[in-house]
């Protein structure tokens, strides 16, 4: 069983981003199968990025867990639930949904600096959302956060990573250069292997770099609410969007389609 300390727990709620080693070595054989059996069976949520450049492709799917064994093992067999209800400080944990992203060798899309929660038909402040590489991610093609962003009280505007705006007539504020302030801000950001995970809340600002190199940069994102969640009112389509579903806005967030995983 694996045990997270009360310091990680801390550094998760201060910095809003943490990195945990080899805790889901065992599930990485199948999640690979499964990545190569969504690309070729994906969703109609499926959205592949083809740069203007002629690169490779950048692969997305969303909301297929339950598809596929190898994704499905993460959120039933693994430790993944208790361990996002402890960094949340929740009782609960309830799965909210997936996402598969694989930049294959030479893929120039650059993932812009954003927030996961404006994006989404559900808020609150315990969340936690779970990249897990496949592959080898040196530091200078993972992922990167801004520490302690996720408690600036503000909620940014979403656009889609092609740079359109995700809401018509959204007056919310854009998300600032944060390249231009670095030099201001505690960037954090990891190396990683298979079976790591880097974890951060869906308010962290987050970006990742291209992936010029030779090998594939595969990871499934695994995102997990609290007990605070509640149904979102957002102007538009969410994303990922889901059309047949049916919510009040402020609601408690439940329901088949997110099932409560872990209970203390």
């Amino acid at each position: 069983m694996v045990e997270i300390s009360a310091e990680t727990i801390a550094s998760y709620q201060s910095d809003g981003a943490i990195l945990l080693k080899g805790i889901f070595n065992d599930f990485v054989e199948d999640a690979r199968q499964a990545i190569e059996e969504n690309k070729a069976n994906p969703s109609w949520r499926e959205r592949t990025y083809h740069p203007d450049d002629g690169s490779s492709p950048f692969f997305q799917d969303y909301c297929v867990w339950d598809n596929f064994d190898g994704y499905r093992k993460l959120v039933t067999a693994s430790p993944m639930a208790k361990i996002a209800a402890n960094l949340m400080e929740s009782k609960t944990a309830r799965f909210f949904h997936d996402h598969i992203l694989v930049k294959e060798p030479g893929n120039s899309n650059v993932t812009p600096w954003h927030q996961d929660q404006p994006y989404y038909l559900v808020e609150g402040m315990q969340s936690a959302s779970f990249w897990v590489p496949l592959d080898p991610v040196p530091k200078n093609r993972s992922i990167e956060f801004v520490s302690g962003s996720h408690n600036w009280n503000k909620s940014f505007r979403p656009t889609r990573f092609d740079g359109t705006p995700l809401f018509e007539n959204d007056s919310s504020d854009a998300v600032p250069n944060i390249d231009k302030e670095r030099g201001n801000l505690k960037i954090l950001s990891w190396a990683t292997e298979p079976g790591d995970a880097i974890v951060f809340s869906f308010r962290t600002l987050h970006a990742a770099a291209a992936n010029a190199s030779s090998i594939r940069r595969r990871v499934i994102s695994m995102r997990w609410v609290g007990d605070d969640a509640r149904f979102a009112a957002r102007p538009g389509k969410t994303s990922p969007y889901f059309p047949d579903l049916s919510y009040t806005p402020g609601s408690p967030f439940q329901g088949p389609m997110f099932p409560l995983v872990f209970e203390e």
